[in-house]
This record gives C-alpha cells, structure tokens and sequence, in this order.
C-alpha cells in the first residue's frame, strides 16, 4: 500500500513516498533524504550510532518506522550548525578529544544535544554518564564525552546567563523610554 510521509528535517520541508510501510526512520534518512550522518550500527536499537531527535526527543531512529513520524520535526547532525558555527556541543566534542575513530560521535552528539535540552543532569558527570549509557563507543572515548558534555553544558549556561542579562537590560532601557 503507497505511503506518502511529510517530515522536516533539519528545517526543511520533505515528501517521502514509500511503497512498504516498514522502512525505519533511519533508512528513510539516509537513503531517501541523502542524510548519511546519522549512522547505522546495531540496527536493533542497542548502541545509539542512530540517535537523532524526533519532535525534540532523542530516538534510536532504527526503532522508530518511518510512517509514524508523518508530520514530524526531525533534527540530525547535519542539521545542529547554525551559520557555519558549530553547536556547543559539536564544539565541545572538538575541543575535549571525546571520538577516536567518529562512527559513533554523530549518534554521541545527538544525545548530549537532547540529553540537556532534557534538563535533568545540572552538569553532574555521573548522571551525564546516566544520560549517556544508551550509546555506545567501542574506542572507550567515555572520559572525552563525559568532559564534552560537562563543558557543552557550562557553555549553554553561560550563553543562557549572557542573553538573559541582555534582556533585563534592554528591559530596563525600555523602562527608562531609551531605544533599545
């Protein structure tokens, strides 16, 4: 039965027409869209290399068929720069030597970006390291990644801490009738 799926990926519009219904959200990504970041590894759900966020959640995304994210909002490692600037967390990734051989950093970075949009790990390594435990790295990179993941957060803090002191005093301006 013919299947046509809407999603957007990464910001862009896509129409996906299918002729089974069982193609995994993952194979539609990579190849359907063209998007070969987002990594096949176990493809039963088991080491994360596939992570990508789904309506803002992190997913295995050889578990999620791809007829049930008709209308969804998909985000994938290609889709985290912004402007040619990397998002805090790739940064991080850099900059903490947290991948060895890469097959598994784009489903790493995934995690991390949704693992603290969650909120839940207040920059603390062992639940950083809770957070994480879903994907795995077979080079044991897991002290770089506990590090990137602990520094991405500190940097989002600060940058949160900098734009909300930027709008207390654009606030305080506007009080004051002075142009923003």
């Amino acid at each position: 039965m013919p299947l046509t799926l809407h999603l957007t990926v990464n910001g862009e519009a896509h129409r996906v027409d299918l002729t089974d219904p069982r193609p995994t959200l993952l194979d539609v990504l990579r190849e359907r869209i063209g998007l070969t970041g987002t990594k096949k590894g176990c493809d039963r759900g088991q080491c994360g290399a596939c992570t990508v966020l789904l309506d803002g959640q992190r997913v295995n995304s050889c578990l999620v068929l791809a007829a049930s994210a008709d209308g969804a909002e998909v985000t994938t490692i290609e889709g985290l720069s912004a402007d040619g600037a990397l998002h805090p967390v790739q940064a991080a990734f850099i900059e903490n030597d947290a991948f060895q051989c890469g097959f598994c950093t784009p489903g790493q970075v995934m995690s991390a970006v949704g693992l603290l949009a969650e909120g839940e790990t207040g920059g603390d390594p062992e639940r950083i390291r809770e957070g994480m435990s879903g994907n795995l790295c077979r080079c044991a990179a897991y002290p770089g990644i506990t590090a990137a993941v602990m520094d991405a957060f500190a940097r989002m803090e600060a940058a949160e801490g900098e734009r909300a002191d930027d709008r207390a005093r654009t606030e305080d301006r506007a009080r004051q009738g002075e142009p923003a």
